[in-house]
């Protein structure tokens, strides 16, 4: 295929959820109001704990079996290096533009992770449908391309409703100190938060540096006990991974995640998946749920992007820098790991495989970071900002950077 061949067929998925974007803008504006704050709201919750983790569920128990779980498991090691890097640089970048403190955790969680869930859902099928796509038939591309995608996102759905929703709730604090929690979460989980111990949260508050000081870090400084003796730096973390609540991590995206890993990996998969399943009603129950998560997803993300068009106060460095971050800098490092992968044979040879480990460095924010912003009532403009940008520029980026990895890939 040519290199015009090769850039319209990474043009089109994103056109498609450039239109639906769209959509959700106009469904959000004054005049119609249909997705207004509060049906954004209650829309989050749904997608929250039932389209998502249906979708994540369906995804992996349909295209994940015991047979070819073992050779995809440097995906979550690629993931893994995502957000590693992207919260390194998302550190720097923080301590360079000076980002207010309430705003660390929605920087950090921007740059750390990206839209691992319906663009590479929505690109993988749509490239695989395309007459020349260079990866093979429409039939296996898309078969095959569905499990690489299935795990790619359900693992993306962990780390992101783990680390990127703790780092925004233990960063995006009111003046009292206090995580506000909106939605119905917060009946429910913003009281075990606060009947917590006190001095868990301040402890992890000292996690995100302030703005007006960055020349203490109070995580990592050994302090002295009542008799002047120091004590140790291990004992200081064993002291803090054990007053973590545990529990933040049984969202509904990772259990969904869980179950449809051990259900497609289990004898339980052949009564559940088929035409001749016994209880393939099942199945087709919550894949139906699940088809509603990523038009959910895009319609909220097009509305919220409304106020990133009223709204200019954000910091132009703040999205210059995460612009850079995840459409120049991660892309660039994740040719590299990943050639060095296929070098020393961690990757299999199925270039399917290696396209999407790639697309996973270069897709923009993902979209739950709007979600957690506005469960949480923390940045939901500065985000609506920044995903304002992102996704600007993403429908050039991406659509370059799919043509080159097709490219470099043939």
């Amino acid at each position: 295929m040519g290199i015009d061949e090769l850039l319209m067929v990474a043009l089109m998925p994103v056109l498609k959820t450039l239109l639906i974007a769209v959509v959700g803008l106009f469904l959000a504006v004054d005049h119609i109001s249909i997705l207004s704050a509060t049906a954004r709201h209650h829309l989050n919750n749904l997608v929250y704990y039932v389209f998502f983790p249906s979708l994540l569920a369906s995804s992996l128990v349909d295209s994940i079996s015991a047979t070819n779980i073992i050779s995809l498991w440097f995906t979550p090691v690629s993931i893994l290096l995502t957000f590693i890097i992207g919260s390194a640089l998302g550190w720097i970048l923080v301590r360079i533009t000076k980002t207010p403190q309430q705003l660390h955790g929605l920087v950090i969680g921007s740059c750390a992770a990206g839209n691992m869930g319906n663009l590479p859902v929505i690109i993988i099928p749509a490239i695989c449908a395309e007459k020349n796509n260079p990866f093979g038939d429409s039939f296996s591309c898309s078969r095959n391309g569905m499990a690489y995608v299935s795990l790619s996102m359900s693992i993306g759905a962990v780390f992101v409703w783990s680390y990127v929703y703790n780092i925004i709730r233990i960063c995006g604090t009111e003046s009292d100190g206090n995580v506000q929690i909106s939605s119905t979460i917060s009946k429910n989980q913003s009281a075990e938060i606060n009947s917590s111990d006190s001095s868990r949260e301040e402890l992890l508050l000292k996690g995100c540096p302030s703005s007006q000081d960055y020349h203490v870090q109070p995580t990592f400084v050994l302090k002295r006990s009542e008799d002047g003796v120091k004590v140790p730096f291990k004992q200081h973390l064993k002291s803090l991974l054990g007053k973590i609540d545990l529990r933040m991590l049984l969202t509904p995206p990772t259990v969904a995640t869980v179950v449809g890993l051990l259900i497609g990996v289990s004898p339980l998969r052949e009564v559940i998946v088929g035409g001749t399943a016994p209880l393939r009603v099942v199945e087709s129950s919550v894949l139906l749920l699940g088809e509603a998560a990523i038009p959910s997803m895009t319609l909220i993300m097009g509305a919220n992007l409304l106020r990133g068009l009223k709204r200019s106060g954000v910091n132009l460095w703040m999205i210059l820098g995460i612009i850079l971050i995840r459409f120049a800098a991660l892309p660039v490092l994740g040719v590299v790991i990943i050639k060095a992968a296929r070098d020393f044979g961690m990757v299999g040879s199925d270039p399917l495989y290696h396209f999407v480990l790639l697309l996973q460095y270069s897709v923009p924010p993902a979209m739950a970071i709007g979600t957690i912003t506005q469960l949480f009532e923390v940045g939901e403009t500065e985000c609506s900002v920044l995903m304002f940008w992102n996704y600007a520029v993403a429908a050039i980026a991406m659509t370059l950077w799919a043509t080159y990895y097709m490219w470099l890939l043939l």
